[in-house]
């Protein structure tokens, strides 16, 4: 379990006391200011990690500004680790305040008499160019230093050349006639021209300056034949055409021209590389002919490695819209079979190739063809593609090298996808990978696993048939500890759980627990009962918990696995319930509620501040919410039997004219019931809205739960409160062909049930029979016997993304009000930064961030008078884009009223899809409102009954008196 420790060590706060912002400066200062070359290095390079700890402009500024100090006064050696700093912090640029002077500090070495000084401020001020775009003494510096006659400085000056080329409009098109002039003279070296010739990449900011480049570029690539002129040449002139957009056709005609024409196998992979790079960024825009041409090509072909870039260009291109086009058939010709299509006599004849990789694209050709041309008869192609696949299976599975794994990869990839659009080949798909499994190496055995698992999930209807063969494997593995071992230990009995599908049996439980006996660790029993968690198997989920409890090293590791251990036991209370058999039910859920509140102790002390277990927290509060909800609304339907109605119900029905209330007080509690299930489907809502880094079947998971609620409160109104104008089209639940998981499958096929049986009842034997109720209760039992599934989030944060804001004016103590005069509008400053994990917007982006800004007046100073509401509050709300992880902007807040005013600023962000995510943080500061001094001043002549001229005609007269 160490791996998982690292972050609770994290979060116990174990390691070294944190210096603030400004401490952690003054230490890196005092080195900047030391005598010692080597510990003035070391605080520059000391500051990349400053940066990214506090990235706020105050410090970013007050730092560049230090190290613009060194880079002028310091050796070349510092000035190049200055360099390196400003490239690695390229993001935190722009929140540099002062950049006149930041700018005038380094620019000042540029009339320095060595060269290399000069070279690397050229190289400095190309590095900023995203902050100094249009600065024309810069642009004028590199056009003079690309005259020099010093190798290092002439190369810098292409450097900062292409930079401000990338940035600047002006910049590229002044420069854009010294380069052709440099290139086409003579007295350039080659090495220096194929060293130019990139810079025309970034000459894309209009129309006639895009076309002048490739003219130029045309003109290059004819007149200097040579190899290496040629590859620089086609990829400078690839790149324009992919940032301009519209020479796109034209650049892929020429590079299938070179493909094919030019004997050179260096010019043909350049070739081949960018028609990857084109295929990627627009498959739209190739045509039948293109596609035809490449196939040429490749059957042409004798050597191997070309053949296995071209087939890799028609993989990528056979995955989009680029196929859909290469089969449509044009008008006034004759219709063709598939398999007379030069792509697919390829694909079938690199399908049994004896290199793999080449092998590999052979058969994802034909699969990706066999999954998007579905209206046409690919019989054929599909066994092809399957016999494929089994070929590639046994080849790569008997070997361990990386090569076959990656190849192995994409063949399982293939599978799948074949598997999901053409269901009646699975059967021998899956076949296939169990034969192979026994035989198979560690490594490929495992990556099989997952294969199998993502079939079986998409067809449940196979995994039965997997079972027998999969237990009598689990039985053999494991003989050794290794890691591979211990892996695959895992993968199995997740391709278990999936195929078992409903409950484990006992002999499934026992021969797992054997082996995790026999050989395995800790870690892979918590893996093993996460999984079980996962597809709903709570009872062995519990027993491995259970065993895990005493090996762990800290008291949160204990509590963390306690609580689940008690969430398992609860929903292991819940698989026995019985349709019809309400007060066992009642039993049931009460048993299962003692054990999630047990659960709910235990993780609330496993979580840690900087830990909090949040969503867990939520989650679980809301489930136990439900379960009671669940538990009042049988209650409420056997109080029909328990309280029927008094004999004066049917008179006050008659007097209200609402004939429910003959029924007596079963009434109020359905509405009361109604409203609790509303409630908590809000409340589901609120959870999803705060889960940004949650993959999406966690996501899915509690939207299902927020479903089921909004079902029950729907059946409640449709059954008994308003069975007139309930309406079940809305409730249609469409989306069943497209679920991910068998949880879901399974609780789809209640919501529709349950929804069958609600319509079926609606508006009959009113106003409420012992049907209605029974069919309430037994849509409850429905939803509580699918097993709750716990999902990945719950247990593992993949993504991670946290928002950090910083206020201004804020105070020097956190408790003290900020003071502002009533006459004046407080103008506050909102800075934020965001921060990710390991894998930023590994499932959502963010595309801006929304932050609203409130004020309320916390207690009033001075008279007693009425205040309108409207001048109580300030609420304003304002979107920001971030840029490079940094955003900032102002809000003007009018506090007229005197008192302290409580003022809070909230985050929440927008994907890029435009859903809106409440993400937080949520920051408050107190503002105290004085009164200006002039109305002050008349408010106490006021109250002294001297009228004010009088009282300044005093004042005067005193002032004469002194002179």
């Amino acid at each position: 379990m160490a791996s998982g420790a690292k972050s609770f060590l994290a979060d116990a706060g174990y390691g070294e006391q944190e210096l603030d912002a400004n401490s952690a400066l003054m230490e890196l200062d005092k080195g900047l200011r030391s005598g010692k070359l080597g510990e003035q290095c070391e605080a520059v390079v000391r500051f990349p990690r400053l940066f990214q700890k506090y990235p706020f402009p105050i410090l970013i500024n007050s730092a560049f500004l230090k190290l613009a100090d060194v880079f002028r006064v310091g050796n070349n050696f510092l000035r190049l680790c200055v360099l390196k700093v400003t490239q690695q912090s390229e993001k935190h640029l722009e929140k540099i305040l002062n950049v006149d002077e930041f700018v005038k500090r380094v620019f000042s070495v540029i009339h320095s008499n060595d060269p290399v000084a000069r070279a690397i401020t050229l190289r400095m001020l190309g590095s900023m160019a995203s902050i100094i775009p249009e600065r024309k003494n810069a642009h004028h510096s590199i056009r003079q230093s690309l005259d020099s006659h010093d190798n290092v400085e002439v190369e810098a000056a292409i450097f900062a050349a292409a930079n401000f080329s990338a940035q600047s409009k002006d910049f590229a098109g002044g420069i854009c006639n010294k380069i052709s002039e440099m290139i086409q003279g003579l007295a350039t070296p080659v090495d220096l021209k194929l060293k130019l010739i990139p810079i025309l990449q970034h000459m894309h900011h209009d129309a006639s300056l895009a076309s002048s480049s490739r003219q130029l570029l045309q003109q290059l690539v004819t007149s200097y034949p040579s190899t290496k002129m040629v590859i620089v040449t086609l990829h400078t002139f690839t790149l324009l055409a992919a940032s301009s957009l519209v020479d796109i056709p034209k650049q892929i005609q020429l590079l299938l021209q070179y493909l094919k024409n030019d004997p050179r196998k260096a010019v043909k992979r350049l070739a081949i590389q960018d028609l990857k790079l084109l295929a990627n960024k627009t498959p739209h825009t190739w045509s039948r002919e293109n596609i035809q041409a490449l196939c040429e090509c490749a059957l042409q072909t004798p050597y191997d490695s070309l053949k296995l870039g071209m087939l890799s260009v028609l993989a990528t291109l056979s995955g989009t819209i680029a196929i859909k086009q290469y089969f449509s058939i044009a008008p006034g010709t004759t219709a063709t079979t598939a398999r007379s299509f030069d792509l697919v006599k390829l694909a079938q004849e690199c399908c049994y190739h004896n290199n793999r990789g080449i092998a590999a694209h052979g058969v994802r050709v034909l699969t990706n063809i066999s999954a998007s041309c579905q209206e046409k008869d690919l019989l054929v192609l599909e066994q092809d593609a399957v016999f494929g696949l089994e070929s590639l299976l046994v080849l790569c599975s008997q070997d361990s090298s990386p090569g076959a794994q990656a190849t192995l990869k994409i063949a399982l990839t293939c599978m799948v996808k074949l598997a999901k659009c053409r269901p009646h080949l699975s059967q021998s798909v899956v076949e296939s990978l169990l034969t192979q499994l026994h035989s198979a190496q560690d490594a490929s055995r495992i990556l099989m696993c997952h294969c199998l698992a993502a079939i079986a999930m998409q067809l449940p209807v196979l995994g039965d048939g997997m079972l027998g063969d999969l237990m009598d494997l689990y039985k053999v593995i494991g003989r050794s500890a290794t890691d591979k071992q211990q892996e695959l230990l895992v993968s199995l009995a997740t391709v278990i759980f999936v195929a078992s599908q409903k409950a484990l049996s006992s002999e499934v439980k026992n021969v797992i627990k054997q082996q995790l006996e026999n050989v395995s660790n800790g870690w892979t029993a918590y893996r093993i009962a996460r999984q079980a968690s996962r597809m709903g198997n709570h009872d062995m989920a519990r027993e491995l918990y259970q065993s895990l409890l005493t090996q762990v090293a800290s008291e949160h590791f204990y509590f963390w696995l306690n609580s689940l251990k008690e969430f398992s036991h609860a929903e292991q209370c819940l698989t026995g319930l019985q349709e019809e058999d309400y007060s066992s039910a009642l039993s049931c859920i009460a048993e299962s509620l003692k054990s999630y509140h047990k659960g709910i102790a235990s993780l609330t002390a496993a979580s840690t501040p900087l830990n909090p277990l949040n969503f867990q927290c939520g989650f679980v509060k809301l489930r136990i919410d439900l379960l009671q909800a669940f538990s009042q609304l049988i209650c409420t339907c056997n109080s029909l039997k328990t309280s029927p109605p008094p004999a004066i119900a049917t008179t006050i029905a008659m007097t209200s004219g609402n004939d429910l209330q003959r029924c007596g007080r079963i009434s109020t509690q359905m509405k009361l019931s109604m409203e609790e299930f509303r409630n908590l489907a809000t409340r589901y809502g609120d959870l999803y809205q705060s889960s940004f880094d949650a993959d999406s079947a966690t996501l899915r998971n509690v939207e299902l739960q927020q479903q089921s609620c909004l079902l029950i409160s729907h059946a409640v109104e449709a059954l008994i409160l308003d069975p007139e104008s309930a309406s079940f089209q809305e409730y249609t639940l469409s989306g069943a062909a497209h679920v991910e998981s068998e949880y879901e499958r399974r609780m789809m096929s209640v919501f529709n049930h349950v929804l069958e049986e609600v319509e079926s009842l609606n508006r009959k034997y009113a106003p409420v029979s012992y049907l209605h109720t029974a069919c309430l209760c037994n849509a409850v039992i429905a939803l509580l016997k699918v097993p709750l599934s716990f999902q990945r989030y719950f247990f593992q944060k993949l993504q991670s993304t946290s928002i950090k804001l910083a206020l201004s004016p804020s105070p020097r103590n956190p408790a003290e009000p900020i003071a502002v005069q009533n006459n004046q509008q407080l103008a506050l400053k909102v800075e934020g930064v965001v921060q990710h994990g390991s894998k930023p917007g590994l499932f959502r982006k963010i595309q801006s961030v929304c932050l609203n800004v409130s004020s309320t007046l916390q207690s009033k100073s001075g008279q007693d008078y009425k205040i309108p509401i409207d001048s109580m509050t300030n609420e304003m709300e304002q979107r920001v884009e971030p840029h490079n992880d940094y955003f900032s902007t102002q809000f003007l807040l009018n506090l007229v009223i005197l008192g302290t005013h409580n003022i809070t600023v909230e985050s929440s962000v927008k994907d890029l899809n435009g859903i809106v995510w409440k993400t937080g943080p949520k920051t408050t500061i107190f503002v105290k409102s004085l009164e200006d001094p002039y109305s002050q001043q008349v408010r106490l002549q006021q109250q002294q009954g001297q009228p004010p001229s009088q009282q300044q005609q005093q004042q005067q007269r005193t002032a004469y008196s002194r002179f």
